[in-house]
């Protein structure tokens, strides 16, 4: 089954025919400002995977010089996906549709998050990001 999500405003939408992996919260202080939260959560996608079905022309790009950055709605600004040299690598789990059934199985950059955020009680965190591990499955 296909995995849709959208943007707040619903200008923009895409699809997943596949499944998300690795599911991470990011509180750092930049995921804190560029998703005007106390963290970011995301999700990997396989870049063949994924299309835009609407509003593509609606997309805006932050890229940094590496070609690695942030696309989101120009309407709404809602922040879609994250992007590495023209592909989409990683989708915002905000905006999916309905149940992708995943979660959050990380909290990283715990060790800068805001300090009126409190952590729940059991969850796998670290104070930088995660340690490599094998995603072939």
């Amino acid at each position: 089954m296909a995995i849709t999500g959208e943007c707040f405003c619903g200008a923009i939408s895409y699809q997943i025919d596949g499944k998300l992996r690795d599911a991470k919260s990011c509180h750092c202080s930049r995921c804190r400002k560029a998703f005007s939260s106390q963290a970011s959560a995301n999700a990997l996608v396989d870049p063949t995977e994924f299309k835009w079905l609407t509003g593509e022309k609606l997309l805006s790009s932050y890229l940094n010089k590496d070609s690695f950055g942030l696309q989101f709605c120009q309407v709404c600004g809602s922040t879609l996906c994250t992007v590495y040299k023209g592909e989409v690598f990683q989708v915002s789990l905000g905006c999916i549709n309905g149940d992708a059934e995943i979660e959050i199985g990380q909290h990283i950059f715990v060790g800068s998050k805001a300090n009126w955020e409190v952590m729940p009680q059991g969850v796998t965190q670290f104070d930088g990001d995660a340690p490599a591990t094998d995603n072939a499955n």
